[in-house]
């Protein structure tokens, strides 16, 4: 019996171990998912801002990646 109460005991600290790495790694991503929200929500603002104050700029460059953007997919 001694023997299986070692494996069972093993077993137990594995999968304990395995849930605490499990738990970091969540946190984890979940931080870095906010991070990664207030970034673009921060690029958004300022991309509204600089086509609020440039539109002309901001159509242009529009154009022109349509533009290229076009002749990309169709191959010429």
């Amino acid at each position: 019996m001694e023997i299986t109460d070692k494996v069972s005991h093993s077993a137990h600290e594995a999968y304990d171990k395995i849930a605490d790495a499990t738990s970091q790694a969540a946190e984890t991503l979940g931080e870095k998912g906010e991070q990664l929200k207030k970034t673009e929500q921060q690029l958004m603002k300022n991309c509204s801002g600089f086509i609020s104050d440039n539109p002309i700029t901001s159509v242009s460059i529009a154009v022109a990646a349509g533009f290229l953007l076009s002749r990309l997919v169709s191959g010429r």
